[in-house]
């Protein structure tokens, strides 16, 4: 018999759900997902197909977003994208106050990656 360790889940999405149980406790999409929670992982588990049955911040996020006023659905990628960014920019800024050098990564074509993949270049060097 093989034991399978299975990630929890994301803490991003307990945080959520704890603001949501602390903040809007009688919201019926909140609750939905609450309840999609308790009742998804298990059976997922149960199938030994799925790796990682447990949900992420984003299975979460839309249920508060709704909650809030923002029902234009085609902007959430846009806000999700966006929220990473300001992240990547944050990374960005503190290494610079850091003294860390800038990070120039190399450009490479897509015929330059074929030739690498066939082993006739050599793209990775200086």
């Amino acid at each position: 018999m093989v034991t399978r360790y299975c990630v929890k889940t994301d803490p991003r999405f307990t945080a959520q759900m704890e603001f949501g149980k602390k903040h809007m406790p009688d919201d019926k999409l909140v609750q939905t997902v609450w309840n999609v929670y308790d009742v998804v992982p298990p059976i997922l588990q149960s199938l030994g197909k799925v790796k990682n049955p447990w949900p992420n911040v984003d299975a979460h996020s839309g249920a508060l977003l709704v909650h809030f006023g923002m029902k234009e659905y085609e902007y959430y990628t846009v806000m999700f994208g966006v929220s990473r960014a300001l992240g990547v920019l944050a990374n960005l800024c503190w290494s610079r106050a850091m003294g860390m050098p800038i990070e120039r990564p190399k450009s490479v074509t897509t015929d330059q990656v074929k030739r690498w993949l066939k082993g006739e270049d050599e793209i990775w060097g200086d």
